[in-house]
């Protein structure tokens, strides 16, 4: 298992974060998400032979949630 560290602007609200939970579950190879409510920090814990860093920063963009880092 691999662990990806980002940071999400809307991650600080309590109803994008359960749609990014929603949505990070939905894709395969990923085990776990914690997010931080504080500053929006989410680490993710995945399955790198499912899938791969870039693909869950994509999957998060394409819900309309934005990167800062």
């Amino acid at each position: 298992m691999k662990q990806l560290t980002i940071f999400i602007k809307e991650a600080t609200n309590e109803e994008p974060i359960q749609t990014l939970e929603t949505i990070l579950m939905k894709l395969d190879g990923i085990e776990r998400a914690l997010v931080d409510i504080d500053d929006g920090e989410v680490k993710i814990t995945y399955d790198e032979r499912q899938v791969d860093h870039e693909k869950i920063k994509n999957w998060i963009q394409q819900h309309g949630l934005h990167l800062l880092n």
